[in-house]
Order: C-alpha cells, then structure tokens, then sequence
C-alpha cells in the first residue's frame, strides 16, 4: 500500500509536467525513446556558437516559402494567356495578396542568403568533417535546389525582366558540351520560351523541386538531430559549457525565427515586390537586365571571359568551370584530408574567404556596372 502511495506521488509530478497533451499521447504511444534524445541531447556553447541557429533561419524562411506559395497557387494560372494577369488580380484585388506575394518574394532572396551563411559558416568551422560528410553533401544539394526554386519562380509572373533573363538563363545552358541542345529544349519545352516554358516551369517549381527538397530535408535535418552540432577543431581539446537542446537552445533558435520575420515583414512592407510589364516575345530585350542576385556574379564572370581560350569557346569553359566549382564544393569533406585528422588546414581558410570577397566583388561590379545581357 505504502509503495503504491509512493509511486503515485511520482508520477503527479511527470504528469503535470508532461501536459495534458502529452498525456494523451503517451497513453497511446511509447515515446520513452523520443523523450530520452530530447532531454539529453546537448549543444555546445563556444564563441562560435551564434552560426549554429543560421540553418534553422532558412528552414524557417523555407517552411514560410510553403505557406505563401500555397496561398498563391489558389489564385495563379500557368499560362501565358492568363499568369501575368492572374498576378496582377492577387496584388490589386485580393486582400492582402500584395503583401502575400511580397513576403513570398522577400523570403525565397532572405532564404538563399541565410543558406549561404550557413554553408560558409559549416565551412570555416570544418563541421563536414567525418562523420558528417553526408550531411554537409545534403546541405549543399539543398543550396543548389534553392536556386533551381529561384530559377523556376522568376518566370512565373510572365514579365519582361523574366521573360528575357529566362531566355539568356537557358541559353546559357545550351553550351554545355554533349547535352546542352538537350537541356535546352528539356528546360523550354522548345526551342524558344514560350507558354509551355512557363507550364514547365511551374511543374518544376509547385511539385518536382518541393519533392525533392522536402526528401532532402528530412534526411538533412535527422542526420544533423543525430550527430549533433559539430564543434571547430581549434576548440576540441579546449574546455567548453553546453546547453539542454529542449528547451534552452530551441527556445533561442525561435527567437531568431521571431527576429527574421520581423525583419522580412518590414522589408514586404516597406518595398512591396513589383510585377513590371507583361512580357512581349517579340519586343527587343530590354537594357540593364539583371539576374537574380545570387547568379550575377556567374554571369558578370561569363561577360569578362574572352571569346575564345585557344581553340574553346569562353562561355564553354566557362560554364565547365563553375560545373567543377559545383563538384568540388560537393565533395570538399572527402578532398580536405586535414580536416578530418582534426588539423585546420590554411589553404581551404583562404579558398573560401577568397569565394566570399570573389562572389561579393563581381556581384558589386555588375551592379555597379549595368550592362546588356
């Protein structure tokens, strides 16, 4: 009687504490494992430790992506008859669906930027080294395919400045060596741009793009649950604090989500997305065409490439290098061998800083400098 008392009293305080919902679960689920990894996991404190929450900034301007895209797809139509106009009815007739459309906007660029810090932060902190090489090889997919939404998404208002970048996007695709004439008609839908490029496109941007991310995703965020936060080298043997990831580390990680979509509601407020001019495929492009800003300093690069190297075309070995750029930083947890002893090499610390002020000039340069596409 005495130990049914006594175990009684133990469990009140678990019980309370768990919450009525998680009452309910546990009475019809065993979550002894999941509870065990929250409560134990820990995540290091150091003085590099503000990079850990980047990546939970861009899945929170991710998740942000999802929400107004949906709320856009009830009113968009995929085609060239119907899409700008379709656009133009949600910025000027449905509530709020200006500052829908610009918070959709505003977040796909914060998004790019945020993954950006991070992967350079990963980077610097050599946190892809062994047992993380698939992780930091998820990220970086996941990085490419943000562009690709970008991409994608730029054409689907059917306006003049994305109707052009579009075209000279895709031909830049065509020089690829075997299967550029391929990729371009696959990307078109065509030879030219037109309405089933649009169709296409959308395809790629509401369902093959979001499939694939949200696979990526998942594996990207159970490897990083699992493995836990990398701490830098040069802090290894060092003694460190660490905190409970639940609920001290989740709880700052929402502030940041609370501070970013602070900052992204006052810049979807303040300079609302605009819509331009209807595209006219038989209209002359326009000057001072611009990319998106996250492609300018590949396409200010392509603009300095002489016409001819010796007997290849520029714009050829151009192309094939960022391609090699692309491998290589793909593979940088199997290339950097000092990193994964636990030595800090130099030369990688230089390559990407040299990357960032390389990526920053050029894109200063061409903005600078507008030209013709």
């Amino acid at each position: 009687m005495l130990a049914t008392q006594t175990q009684r009293r133990g469990t009140e305080p678990t019980n309370k504490s768990g919450g009525r919902l998680l009452q309910w679960l546990r009475a019809r689920y065993d979550l002894t494992a999941f509870e065990s990894f929250v409560h134990k996991k820990q995540v290091p404190i150091h003085k590099h430790s503000i990079w850990y929450y980047f990546g939970g900034i861009t899945l929170f301007f991710f998740i942000i992506q999802v929400f107004t895209g949906i709320l856009l797809l009830l009113y968009y139509r995929p085609t060239a008859e119907a899409a700008f106009e379709s656009v133009q009815f949600i910025m000027t007739e449905v509530r709020f669906g200006w500052l829908i459309r610009s918070v959709h906007s505003w977040s796909a660029n914060l998004m790019v930027f945020a993954a950006f810090i991070h992967l350079f932060s990963v980077f610097f902190m050599r946190a892809y080294r062994k047992p993380r090489e698939l992780t930091w090889v998820s990220g970086v997919l996941l990085l490419f395919l943000s562009f690709g939404f970008g991409f994608s998404g730029y054409l689907l208002p059917w306006n003049e400045l994305a109707f052009f970048a579009t075209k000279v996007g895709t031909e830049i695709v065509a020089v690829v060596p075997f299967v550029g004439g391929f990729l371009l008609k696959f990307l078109r839908g065509g030879d030219e741009v037109t309405g089933a490029t649009l169709t296409r496109f959308f395809g790629f941007h509401v369902a093959v793009l979001p499939m694939i991310s949200t696979l990526l995703l998942i594996g990207h965020l159970v490897a990083v649950q699992k493995q836990g936060m990398s701490v830098p080298i040069s802090l290894q043997t060092k003694p460190r604090r660490s905190m409970p990831f639940f609920p001290n580390f989740l709880m700052r990680d929402l502030l940041g989500w609370i501070v970013a979509l602070g900052i992204l509601a006052a810049i979807a407020a303040l300079f609302p997305w605009e819509l331009g001019v209807k595209a006219d495929p038989f209209a002359p492009a326009p000057a001072g065409i611009t990319p998106e800003w996250y492609f300018v300093f590949m396409f200010q690069t392509l603009k300095f490439i002489p016409a001819k190297i010796l007997f290849i075309d520029g714009e050829v070995l151009g192309v094939l290098a960022f391609m090699f750029v692309a491998l290589l930083v793909i593979s940088v947890p199997f290339v950097d061998r000092k990193a994964s002893v636990g030595e800090v090499g130099r030369p990688a610390t230089i390559l990407g800083a040299l990357s960032i002020v390389y990526i920053v000039v050029m894109t200063l340069i061409s903005y600078m400098v507008p030209q013709t596409f």
